[in-house]
């Protein structure tokens, strides 16, 4: 079963300062609370994660997944590699100015190899959302005002 979730928001900063938080994939636990662990093992020419391990826990489920990641100036884009409980993931951050700041629009494509109730599913989607929107947004927030 295919799941999807989208969302577009603000965030006063910088598309740089959005980016460098993405770029910086081993601080997700620290601002998306369903990431346990991450591990990157390898890198591009340019320095920047391209295949990543991670440790993820949400609704009751635990997995470990390998991710190969893609990146623009203003975008950032995974594909999932191996799972235990997913046979597809694909996601995408999209980073434009806006104003003063910055226009992100998220979104996750998820197909599970398990059966889950659909309450489960949909309580899933909210935390994706919420985690990209609102742990995105405070942890530029709070890497802004530390600069």
């Amino acid at each position: 079963m295919t799941v999807s979730a989208k969302t577009d928001f603000e965030i006063e900063a910088t598309p740089d300062a959005v980016m460098g938080v993405l770029l910086d994939v081993e601080s997700l636990p620290e601002w998306s609370d369903p990431h346990k662990s991450v591990e990157v093992l390898e890198r591009d020419d340019d320095s920047r994660p391209s295949l990543v391990r991670i440790e993820v826990s949400m609704i009751g489920l635990s997995d470990q997944q390998t991710l190969r990641y893609s990146w623009t100036d203003n975008t950032c884009e995974w594909e999932l590699v191996e799972s235990k409980i997913l046979d597809t993931q694909h996601g995408r951050y999209e980073v434009t100015p806006s104003g003063d700041g910055s226009h992100v629009e998220f979104t996750l494509e998820i197909d599970l190899k398990i059966k889950v109730p659909g309450l489960v599913v949909k309580r899933g989607q909210k935390i994706a959302v919420d985690t990209a929107a609102k742990g995105l947004t405070k942890e530029v927030q709070r890497r802004t005002a530390a600069a």
